[in-house]
């Protein structure tokens, strides 16, 4: 061989060990840099991961605990409801209107006069003795009594003419009640 074949040969070796010196640590340098992307990604992935889990675990313990609150809120308006209730059972009885609750059936004649015979109004207070005649002149007289099916009573006359006639006397008692008003007499 000759010097030229020599050197040509020693000149490509020299050309090839300069590329690999050159190639080779910017491959690797690349090898590492994608190698630390995976392993980065991984990290990423990982942990975005346990974020999706802890949101979805704390969005089930939210909906539990609003669904606690909830039931919480039904159950404080029921205690409310059966305390209303109660203190309206209450009212009933302060005022005598539940008496009927407090008695047995073989005990009505017992309390006959005093279980609820008081007369009320419409708000269950007692009726002083003026209310009481007021009202005594609105009601029909407990002797006549209504047959229901034909609208008469005793002597013929019809329901109607006795409400027309309860109705005359009421605002005959009206007028002489503002007539004494305006005279400044008591009643």
């Amino acid at each position: 061989m000759s010097a030229g074949a020599i050197i040509a040969i020693v000149v490509i070796i020299l050309i090839i060990i300069a590329l690999l010196a050159f190639v080779v640590p910017r491959m690797r340098a690349r090898q590492v840099h994608r190698a630390r992307e995976r392993e980065l990604q991984g990290r990423r992935d990982q942990v975005a991961g346990e974020h999706h889990a802890e949101a979805e675990s704390r969005a089930r313990e939210a909906e539990a605990a609003e669904q606690k609150a909830r039931l919480a809120q039904k159950s404080a308006e029921r205690e409310r409801a059966e305390a209303d209730l109660h203190r309206e059972r209450a009212n009933m009885h302060e005022r005598g209107m539940a008496d009927d609750e407090l008695i047995e059936d073989h005990e009505r004649e017992k309390f006959s006069g005093v279980a609820g015979s008081e007369a009320r109004d419409r708000e269950g207070a007692p009726l002083s003795d003026q209310d009481r005649a007021e009202s005594a002149r609105t009601e029909p007289p407990p002797a006549v009594e209504n047959d229901r099916a034909t609208g008469r009573r005793e002597g013929g006359e019809t329901v109607a003419d006795d409400s027309a006639a309860r109705d005359r006397e009421a605002a005959a008692a009206d007028r002489e009640s503002a007539a004494r008003d305006r005279e400044g007499r008591p009643r």
